[in-house]
């Protein structure tokens, strides 16, 4: 994994007002944490940072003014719940040959056999790896495979150099045979066959006449 480069300047004012003013310069408000040093709170350019993140285990090479280069992965990101903005981003520390544990998503490729329905049980799977050398994303075949199918962390071939931490029997993807249809509603009952309110109400006045 290649590293993106983002400079960034220290933050010398904390608190809501302050971070509003950053974004509304284009900045996203940061901290970077990690290695036994006190936390570091930054300004990162908002654009290039959106954009970085898109990958959620992105290597960051933080250009801090005054401070040289920092290795970083992202740890937390706040995002806008409507627009979808980086709203603020929490980073830890790493240098180059530390392991780090992370998340990585899951995706399929293929379809699995006619009919078959394909659920994906876990989404990411919890791996080991060197902070530059982490994969994007592992994918997993499921071309022709029939209902009954359960592949699971064990049976995902990973990159050489990443360990899995995810439990080894935990699904991951199932393929199950599709539900079967509702049977249809009893044909309803052939008109006339039960009489109507109407009916058996003229039925119960023409007994009363005649009692």
């Amino acid at each position: 994994m290649s590293d993106v480069t983002l400079s960034a300047t220290k933050r010398t004012e904390f608190g809501k007002g302050p971070a509003r003013r950053l974004r509304r310069d284009h900045l996203v408000p940061a901290v970077l944490y990690g290695h036994g040093v006190d936390p570091i709170h930054l300004a990162l350019p908002g654009h290039d940072t959106a954009l970085a993140l898109k990958n959620p285990n992105v290597l960051l090479s933080i250009q801090v003014e005054g401070a040289g280069e920092q290795l970083a992965l992202p740890k937390a990101i706040q995002r806008d719940p409507l627009r979808n903005s980086v709203e603020h981003v929490d980073l830890i520390a790493v240098r180059r040959g530390e392991k780090v544990v992370v998340d990585i998503p899951v995706h399929t490729e293929g379809e699995p056999d006619s009919g078959a329905v394909l659920t994906l049980e876990n989404s990411t799977l919890a791996v080991r790896a060197d902070a530059t050398s982490l994969p994007p994303d592992v994918k997993v075949d499921v071309e022709g495979l029939e209902a009954g199918t359960t592949i699971t962390a064990a049976e995902i071939t990973l990159p050489d150099g990443v360990e899995l931490v995810t439990d080894l029997e935990t699904a991951i993807v199932v393929i199950s045979a599709p539900q079967a249809e509702e049977p249809e509603e009893a044909a309803e009952v052939a008109e006339g066959e039960v009489p109507t309110v109407e009916e058996t109400e003229a039925a119960a006045d023409g007994a009363g006449e005649q009692g």
